[in-house]
C-alpha cells in the first residue's frame, strides 16, 4: 500500500500543480493564497449545511474580481483552501487519476470562484470540455 502524503508533502503537491498552470492563469490570481487543511472547521460546514467532513475538499474565501473596487479598503488576501483528507479519499475511490491532478482540479475549480463564476458555470465548462 502507497504511503499517504502528510499535509507538508500535500501542500508542496498544490503548489506544484498551482506553478504548472498557465502563466497568465497564475497572474490573474493576484494575491490568492493557497492553503491546506485536513478538514474544513466546523462553521464551514455549518454554513454549507453539511454533516459529513469528507463532503466539501475546497472552498474559495474572498472577494471574487467581479465584486472587487478599487476603492474598497484593503482587504485580507484571498485564499484558497484545500482540504487534504476529502480529496485523499475521493482520489482513493476515484483511482482513475494522479493525486496532483485531482489537486489541481479542486485547485482550478476553487480559484474559478476567485474569477466570479459559479458551480453551475464550472460544471458547464467542465462538460464542455469532456465533449469537445
Amino acid at each position: 500500500m502507497q504511503r499517504l502524503p502528510d499535509i507538508d508533502e500535500f501542500a508542496g503537491l498544490a503548489e506544484e500543480a498551482f506553478n504548472e498552470l498557465p502563466e497568465g492563469f497564475r497572474r490573474m490570481c493576484g494575491n490568492v493564497s493557497i492553503r491546506v487543511a485536513d478538514f474544513a472547521d466546523h462553521e464551514i460546514l455549518d454554513h454549507f449545511g453539511m454533516t459529513n467532513p469528507y463532503q466539501l475538499s475546497g472552498l474559495y474565501q474572498g472577494v471574487d474580481l467581479t465584486q472587487k473596487s478599487i476603492s474598497d479598503p484593503m482587504a485580507f488576501p484571498d485564499q484558497v483552501w484545500l482540504y487534504r483528507k476529502p480529496i485523499l479519499a475521493e482520489w482513493a475511490e476515484r483511482g482513475d487519476v494522479s493525486l496532483k491532478f485531482l489537486i489541481a482540479h479542486v485547485l482550478v475549480h476553487e480559484i474559478g470562484h476567485h474569477f466570479g463564476l459559479s458551480d453551475e458555470d464550472m460544471h458547464a465548462i467542465e462538460d464542455a470540455a469532456e465533449t469537445a
